[in-house]
């Protein structure tokens, strides 16, 4: 027998074209349905988990889905609101209200504008340097400063609104107080702010600097801005937060008109929170209020029917597959006619001959089940991280 698995051996690694083709087709006709359900079923417990923390979302009126989204994973740009709804909420004495707004992207990763009690709210803790602590800094989530390559101290420069509106919001230079250790959900890919600082991003807050004081022009592009406004005359406008001129940024307008995204409200019971969703229960209101885990079930329900269409799908790949596999494995017995026939002559009975076909078959058979365990500890491994990336981006 042992004999028999070191001639196959030896036969196939001589046609290693052919062994490579054939491993490849089982491995993947095996490990795709597997790698499928894997997928599915990481996506399904981040995102049931994260909904089941999150009771109420409040968001302009339109789709649930999508302010479902834009508040939990932080992916879709939703219309926004305005901060007084957080304070209706915090004023009905029902729940604490947490806004966030979420409209910006920073090299990839989402820019996410929230007060304190987020951190508080969702367990995030400071990993290296400290928390935010002073207007224009930010903190990172474990794989937003991976991806960015950024440490507490270094500066992250926010994206022009246009690069051709030469009048718009000049970039804003963030420092970084900060890194998030890793929770493994979608607050690891986001770059936090204060709210504060993303109404100085949207213009609405700015700090001017003295015409006496300032030098004859700035050494570099975050220096300061000279921005035409009605409201402060032709001042130059800073860019950068420092704390030599932190004090000279202020904000124009009612502070319950600045725009949020959404209001993640926290009922402080059952009752509460059917109080505070009859609130909103009028379809002529601007705003909704939604349960995320209800919307996400909806959502994970047609995504398990997909799944389920894509594995009769598969079967019946893997069934085409298995065929011409079968078929090729035929024609090249009789390609191996006189391969055969020369065993034979050399004393090789027909039982000899179907113990080596047998012994290509098992061990073709056991590469490709070994290659298969590696590529799905793999995938589990990395399923998480491939979820994650797919949601948010």
């Amino acid at each position: 027998m042992r004999n028999d698995f070191y001639l196959a051996w030896r036969y196939l690694g001589f046609h290693k074209t052919r062994t490579l083709i054939i491993v490849t087709c089982l491995s993947l006709i095996a490990i795709l349905p597997v790698a499928l359900h894997f997928l599915l079923n990481e996506g399904n417990r981040q995102m049931t988990t994260r909904a089941a923390a999150t009771p109420l979302l409040i968001g302009a009126r339109g789709s649930a889905l999508d302010l479902t989204l834009n508040a939990l994973f932080f992916g879709a740009v939703s219309p926004s609101i305005t901060l007084v709804e957080a304070d209706k909420v915090t004023a009905t004495g029902w729940a604490d209200a947490l806004p966030i707004y979420s409209r910006l992207r920073v090299l990839g990763q989402p820019l996410v504008g929230v007060t304190l009690d987020y951190f508080d709210y969702r367990g995030l803790r400071v990993a290296q340097g400290q928390m935010l602590a002073m207007l224009g800094e930010c903190v990172l989530g474990a794989a937003a400063a991976e991806a960015l390559k950024l440490k507490p101290g270094d500066s992250l420069p926010t994206p022009p609104e246009s690069l051709f509106d030469l009048a718009g919001n000049y970039p804003l230079k963030l420092r970084v107080a900060g890194v998030l250790a890793r929770t493994h959900t979608p607050d690891d890919q986001a770059i936090f702010i204060d709210l504060q600082t993303a109404w100085v991003i949207d213009g609405i807050g700015h700090g001017h600097a003295e015409q006496k004081n300032l030098p004859e022009r700035s050494a570099g592009p975050f220096g300061f801005a000279e921005i035409n406004r009605a409201a402060d005359g032709k001042l130059p406008t800073y860019t950068e937060i420092t704390a030599d001129n932190i004090d000279s940024f202020h904000f124009h307008g009612d502070p319950g008109g600045f725009p949020i995204s959404a209001v993640i409200a926290l009922p402080h019971d059952r009752k509460s929170a059917t109080l505070l969703r009859g609130r909103y229960v009028d379809q002529g209101e601007k705003i909704q209020i939604v349960q995320p885990q209800e919307n996400l079930r909806g959502l994970l329900d047609n995504i398990f029917r997909v799944g389920a269409l894509f594995d009769g799908l598969l079967a019946v790949v893997g069934g085409v597959t298995s065929l011409a596999l079968g078929l090729v494995f035929a024609l090249s017995l009789r390609l191996r006619q006189g391969e055969i026939r020369t065993n034979t002559l050399l004393g090789c009975g027909r039982l000899m001959v179907a113990r080596l076909l047998a012994a290509e078959l098992v061990l073709l058979l056991l590469v490709s089940g070994g290659l298969c365990l590696v590529l799905l500890e793999a995938i589990r491994r990395y399923a998480g991280d491939i979820v994650r990336y797919a949601l948010i981006s």
